[in-house]
């Protein structure tokens, strides 16, 4: 049940975000479940393998490549999902940053653990 809540509250969050953010268009609430769900996949499989390859521009830069890594997941979900458009790499990155911020901030407040 709190993976489905995960997944709503993070379609709702893509939502607003491209609502109030140029170059971020979601066509229906159902792309946004769907963008949610391709993140969640490509966050677990995809991710960690670019992590791992990028290992050491990611230390020599003390983390910060692991913002490019998001934004490029962000970029290969636009790619992936029809009705879900990133119109460049900046906005897919300051969309994941904002992405990452209001997640948190949400998260934190709503669980329980």
């Amino acid at each position: 049940m709190g993976l489905i809540i995960r997944i709503l509250v993070t379609a709702i969050l893509v939502m607003l975000i491209a609502n109030f953010m140029p170059g971020v268009t979601v066509d229906s609430f159902m792309t946004s479940v769907v963008v949610a769900i391709v993140l969640g996949l490509l966050n677990l499989f995809v991710k960690p393998i670019l992590v791992l390859f990028t290992l050491p521009v990611t230390v020599i830069t003390l983390g910060l490549f692991l913002l490019v890594i998001n934004a490029a997941i962000i970029m290969l979900c636009s790619k992936l999902v029809t009705g879900f458009g990133i119109d460049g790499f900046w906005t897919a990155l300051f969309f994941s940053i904002i992405l990452s911020i209001l997640q948190s901030l949400t998260f934190a407040f709503t669980d329980k653990d």
